[in-house]
């Protein structure tokens, strides 16, 4: 079996409940199954450590998942308009897998969550893209001929899955965010399936 890492951040429970929908499409891919991940939270100033392991979800990403993994899939709510800081803090700390090439070639893909149905979605995604173009992904999105893409009311866009969470931060995914969150998982299993 080939692991997808899928590797989030979630504060309110929406890109968690996300994470779990791409899983589940990577699970329909045979000879492939997910790896979900997160990052601690940072701060701007240390008060105490976060726990090695977190009391509940997934472990922390270690570098090793990355090099293990046949591709990736990045998660994080809406930060006006781009990744939320913990995200982006395990990310610029991968110098060193940029160097050396360890994500060349491997088929990636991103999702958020936002509260608000303008709150930047599909500019959160873009910016998320931007560091796997760097590390020679193969960055992936939906195609429109999923049919959820063309009726769905909510979030889901071509750059990737997206859900709308609403002021009231209402972290379950509607039926076509859910299906739209399985297709990404699963096509970018099916790109890392293909490329093995």
């Amino acid at each position: 079996m080939a692991d997808i890492l899928v590797l989030y951040y979630s504060r309110g429970g929406s890109v968690a409940r996300l994470a779990r929908h791409v899983a589940r499409g990577i699970g329909e891919v045979a000879g492939m199954q997910a790896r979900l991940r997160t990052v601690p939270p940072v701060a701007p100033v240390t008060q105490v450590a976060a726990p090695p392991v977190p009391d509940d979800g997934p472990p922390y990403v270690l570098r090793e998942d990355l090099s293990e993994c046949a591709g990736l899939l990045l998660g994080s709510p809406t930060r006006f308009g781009n990744m939320a800081a913990p995200l982006k803090h395990f990310i610029d700390g991968l110098g060193t897998e940029w160097t050396s090439g360890t994500l060349v070639g491997k088929p990636a893909g991103v999702f958020t969550s936002t509260a608000t149905m303008h709150g930047g979605q599909e500019a959160t995604l873009l910016s998320m893209m931007v560091p796997l173009l760097h590390h020679g992904c193969v960055v992936c999105g939906l195609p429109y001929t999923e049919p959820a893409l063309n009726t769905t009311r909510t979030g889901g866009t071509p750059y990737g899955a997206s859900h709308y969470a609403g002021l009231q931060d209402d972290p379950r995914p509607s039926d076509e965010e859910a299906v739209l969150a399985r297709a990404l998982g699963k096509r970018v299993a099916q790109l890392a399936s293909r490329l093995a």
